[in-house]
């Protein structure tokens, strides 16, 4: 019983780690800072994986059930490979608590300005966000917002016809998104 649990945790584990490596991935398409522009940059990068991981547990929680779990894991998982880079960097502890703190803010801020802007349906609203956050345009208006905007909405498109089956048996790959 015990290991059977063990074996079951496990293949959790794997299967955590594979969803953020395709997460990660995604954030880091070429196209994301030639074509669109992206500033690459660290803070950017984190946008751009908030981005990518707040589209995929969208999915995952809208899905229900099990679904809700693996987000929970996915989130946990995130946070964790935050904490591990932060102390890579030769952070204290102290330092951080308050990173992180100031990224789990952040994470879930960018996730639900993102979610509200897809659930209206609101093109402008949705640029003006990704403006904002990874362009950093402080009047919500930045010259490939649009464009990124464009992807964002392809990608939860594509996301919302992935069966839930597909991302519990380890075979979801992160869908390609218009770049112009």
């Amino acid at each position: 019983m015990i290991l059977a649990r063990w074996r079951a945790r496990r293949a959790s584990l794997i299967l955590v780690d594979e969803l953020r490596a395709e997460i990660a991935a995604a954030a880091r398409r070429p196209a994301l800072y030639e074509a669109l522009k992206a500033p690459d940059r660290m803070d950017v990068r984190f946008e751009l994986l908030t981005l990518h991981a707040g589209l995929v547990l969208r999915r995952l929680v809208s899905a229900g059930g099990l679904g809700h779990d693996l987000a929970q894991d996915l989130v946990n998982s995130l946070f964790m490979h935050f904490e591990d880079t932060l102390r890579e960097r030769g952070m204290s502890d102290i330092a951080v608590s308050k990173r992180l703190k100031a990224m789990r803010e952040a994470f879930y801020g960018r996730s639900a300005a993102y979610a509200v802007a897809l659930d209206s349906k609101s093109p402008a609203e949705l640029e003006a966000a990704v403006a904002r956050n990874v362009y950093g345009a402080r009047q919500g208006r930045a010259p490939m917002a649009g464009s990124l905007a464009v992807y964002v909405c392809a990608i939860d498109a594509a996301l919302a016809a992935v069966p839930l089956d597909t991302f519990l048996a380890g075979r979801f790959r992160y869908p390609e998104g218009p770049i112009s």
